[in-house]
Order: C-alpha cells, then sequence, then structure tokens
C-alpha cells in the first residue's frame, strides 16, 4: 500500500509540506519498482531535498496537482527509475554540477570540483551507483 500524505514514515514529519509530498511521491515510485523501504526511505528524503530546493513554482504547483500514489501509468515520467543512475560531476556556467544521469536538472552546484565530487560520492554510495568525473574542459 503506497503512502499518502496522511500515511508516511516518521522520517519526513520534519520536512516543508510540499518537500514531503515529494518524497512521498519518490518513495512510492521506488516502492513500485521493488526497493525495500529500509533503501526507498532514504533515497526518496534525498532526492525530494535535493529537487525542492531547486523546484520552480511551476514544479510546485504541478506537485500539488499530482496523485503521488500512482506511478504505474505516469506516462513520460521517471518514477524511481534514474534512482540507481550513476551520478556526473562536470563543469559548466562556471561552476561544477553534480547531476544523476537520466535527471533534467543538476541536484546541486559548487564552486570547487573536490566539493562537488564529495557529493556526488555520498549520493552514489548511497545507492551503490558510480561517479563519472568530466574534467572541466570536457
Amino acid at each position: 500500500m503506497p503512502y499518502t500524505t496522511n500515511d508516511y514514515p516518521d522520517s519526513l514529519k520534519n520536512m516543508e509540506k510540499l518537500e514531503r509530498r515529494k518524497a512521498i511521491d519518490i518513495i512510492n515510485a521506488l516502492l513500485e519498482e521493488g526497493y525495500d523501504d529500509n533503501r526507498a526511505i532514504p533515497i526518496g528524503i534525498e532526492q525530494a531535498e535535493d529537487w525542492y530546493k531547486g523546484a520552480t513554482a511551476e514544479e510546485l504547483k504541478e506537485l500539488e496537482r499530482k496523485d503521488i500514489t500512482q506511478h504505474e501509468n505516469d506516462p513520460g515520467t521517471q518514477g524511481g527509475r534514474i534512482a540507481d543512475n550513476d551520478v556526473e560531476v562536470f563543469y559548466e556556467d562556471d561552476e561544477w554540477k553534480v547531476q544523476t544521469k537520466g535527471a533534467k536538472r543538476p541536484s546541486s552546484t559548487y564552486a570547487t570540483k573536490d566539493d562537488a565530487v564529495k557529493r556526488a560520492k555520498e549520493i552514489a554510495d548511497n545507492r551503490g551507483a558510480e561517479v563519472i568525473t568530466h574534467k572541466k574542459d570536457d
């Protein structure tokens, strides 16, 4: 049974309302793909926090309207499928970016390559994924 805005893991209780909603959405997608709660919940929290930091007003409105308990028939969405993808570090627009392969935008940006690589390794370690580090001029 999927999580809802009224029935969700305790670890989500201190999140902002829409940030929690995004976490529930991601967790439900991961559970639908066969992840167990012990893995889906921390991944969902981390990805929701990253998403929420950079979400546009339109994305927030869209999330308010979305049925976060249904994913199987979500046409054109990644759902939790990118959760195991490798994490890339690359230089663009005068900053280092960390982005999951297949994601629409970077999850974070940094002034230094070392900081970006450190964050990418944290994300990849949580997923059992690899870090792909590009050179500044790639």
